[in-house]
């Protein structure tokens, strides 16, 4: 299986406090490397390049052993939006003064339902 991934800008980078290998995720999320891959290739996680080395995921995007409520389905509309993996990273992470906060701040906050709106009115 091959997975592609985007490398990502430094501007992007900053935006995530803490990241995650592959491997990290796989130990967190109790799944195995091959699984975890599979999370990003199925876009229901979020990972980049960062340099050398395989894809990296912020750690925002897990909760506990989980990926947060919401967040596949944001990235699915997003995707569908036409947005690429850097450029979902940047909309979820840029803090937006109408939420208040990040995209991913308010998923976190269990307001899934509102981010996934916006995220589809980035369609038309």
């Amino acid at each position: 299986m091959t997975l592609s991934v985007a490398q990502i800008d430094r501007e992007t980078e900053q935006l995530v406090d803490e990241w995650l290998t592959l491997p990290e995720v796989a130990k967190r999320l109790d799944l195995t490397i091959g699984r975890a891959k599979q999370l990003l290739k199925d876009h229901k996680l979020l990972g980049v390049r960062r340099g050398p080395g395989g894809p990296q995921v912020p750690a925002a995007l897990l909760d506990g052993k989980d990926v947060w409520k919401g967040l596949p389905g944001t990235l699915t509309v997003l995707f569908d939006a036409g947005y690429d993996d850097v450029e979902a990273l940047r909309w979820l992470f840029t803090p937006d003064e109408s939420l208040p906060g990040a995209p991913i701040d308010a998923i976190k906050a269990g307001r899934h339902t509102e981010v996934k709106r916006r995220a589809q009115a980035l369609a038309f």
